[in-house]
């Protein structure tokens, strides 16, 4: 059983900035969680595998921003919040006593469902956050870089190359999701944990974001959790279907190969749910 860890501080000089880490599994291990007295999720158990799309489906309030946020130890910002389980990078408990919390961030990043830059800061600024915020060194050169290549691994750098000292405020919706896309990797992350990331943006910018998370999955694993079936059928390896009902807590009902969950789906309530008869 793993419980919550007071937040650990960053050292104030962890290293230069690390080369690009190997493909990462991770997996939830017998994950129960609870907000004070209501118990949110039951002993979920899920492998998302190296290199792949792993999409979260289900209705709302099942439980699955939840996991996701389990997932690089955001739950446990939330006063009240409490769970029970392992979170394995590799193998390796990131709740474990001797693990930094910095370490989990550093290795599981997130984007959130409201895109948000750092509307003061530059673009620039906006993708080398995550290197001041975790310690990390590097040159102007280094710097120059890694803004190019995560903005253009984001889908953003054309768009943007002519213009890296606007604010990042000033883009888009679509653009500002992609910036965050961008920060996100600066600090080369083992997995990438996108929760909705587009349900706030129109289709054509979802399209786009689409696309960089089908590039994306060659270098990094990513987890979404999504509301739109026709998404997950379209960027997902395979999903995992959450669901709660009658007030108990959430549950996978079913995961495995997308495919296989949209055509051939072993528990009615997955079919029910994929063809749009509930949720």
């Amino acid at each position: 059983m793993t419980s919550l860890m007071p937040a650990q501080t960053a050292p104030a000089d962890p290293g230069p900035a690390p080369s690009s880490p190997a493909l990462a599994e991770i997996e939830g291990r017998e994950i129960s969680a609870w907000f004070g007295d209501r118990k949110v999720l039951d002993r979920v158990s899920l492998v998302m595998p190296a290199g792949g799309v792993t999409a979260l489906i289900g209705p709302s309030g099942c439980g699955k921003s939840t996991f996701l946020r389990i997932l690089n130890r955001m739950h446990e910002l939330v006063p009240s919040a409490a769970l029970a389980g392992e979170v394995l990078l590799d193998g390796e408990d990131i709740y474990d006593p001797g693990k930094r919390l910095i370490d989990a961030r550093r290795s599981i990043g997130m984007v959130f469902q409201k895109p948000n830059p750092f509307p003061a800061m530059s673009i620039r600024e906006n993708v080398l956050a995550g290197l001041k915020l975790t310690g990390t060194r590097a040159s102007r050169s280094e710097k120059d870089d890694l803004v190019e290549s995560c903005l253009v691994k984001g889908g953003l750098w054309n768009e943007v190359k002519d213009r890296l000292d606007a604010p990042g405020g000033g883009l888009s919706g679509g653009q500002q999701q992609r910036l965050c896309i961008a920060r996100s990797l600066a600090i080369k992350p083992r997995v990438l944990l996108m929760d909705e990331p587009c349900s706030a943006l129109d289709p054509t910018s979802t399209r786009v974001i689409e696309e960089t998370m089908l590039d994306l999955a060659r270098e990094v694993t990513i987890v979404i959790v999504t509301h739109n079936m026709q998404q997950a059928a379209r960027v997902s390896d395979q999903c995992a279907f959450f669901l709660a009902s009658h007030g108990t807590p959430g549950v996978i009902v079913e995961h495995g190969e997308t495919q296989a969950m949209f055509g051939s789906p072993r528990d009615q309530r997955t079919s029910d749910y994929v063809n749009g008869r509930f949720g």
